[in-house]
């Protein structure tokens, strides 16, 4: 169940703290999801500066 997006790296998370970046915690308030399987090759991941794979929130509040 997806529920949080991190406010630190807009990563979509299942609970409320960020296991990328540790000290980050998450926010209910998100909205867009972009899901990012080849980083290198991605326009759209480029543009939003992601650079592993995932899913991403495109905002956080």
């Amino acid at each position: 169940m997806i529920e949080f997006a991190c406010k630190k790296c807009n990563r979509i998370l299942s609970k409320k703290t960020c296991s990328v970046c540790k000290d980050a915690e998450g926010s209910k308030n998100w909205r867009g999801l972009a899901v990012v399987f080849n980083p290198e090759k991605s326009v759209i991941a480029k543009k939003l500066n992601i650079d592993s794979v995932g899913m991403f929130a495109l905002r956080v509040r």
